[in-house]
């Protein structure tokens, strides 16, 4: 299986694979995964991810493999062009994000230096699915 890729971001297989089983685990009210990024940590920045029980109206959101990720409007220029893979080892698991607009990170992981992408970026109505 090889990357699945859109114009804002690429999902792994193994980012895939963890994505389906997560949701599928998850209550049933629970329609998507949410990402975002939010200030904090000693970088700046830190990714967030999050269940969301209702895609609305006016989401943004990609779907991949029937996995619908709602991208947060305000990152949605600190996350283009990020590969989002998943790695699991003896000590530790987690969601990795291979972000070309990361320009530093801290120690311990937790946060991150993100800047916006320049312009002009290539995005138009099929990056995204609105209703």
């Amino acid at each position: 299986m090889k990357n699945v890729k859109n114009k804002l971001l690429s999902l792994t297989p193994n980012a895939i694979k963890h994505l389906k089983s997560i949701l599928e685990d998850s209550p049933e009210s629970n329609k998507a995964v949410k990402l975002g990024v939010k200030n904090g940590g000693c970088a700046g920045m830190a990714y967030t991810m999050d269940y969301i029980d209702e895609v609305r109206d006016t989401d943004e959101y990609i779907d991949i493999e029937g996995i619908k990720l709602v991208i947060d409007p305000k990152a949605i220029l600190f996350l283009l062009g990020t590969e989002m893979d998943y790695q699991k080892s003896t000590l530790n698991s987690g969601f990795i994000f291979n972000n070309p607009n990361q320009t530093d990170a801290c120690g311990c992981g937790e946060s991150v230096t993100l800047v916006e992408a320049e312009v002009p970026v290539e995005i138009n109505e099929e990056t995204f699915i609105s209703h």
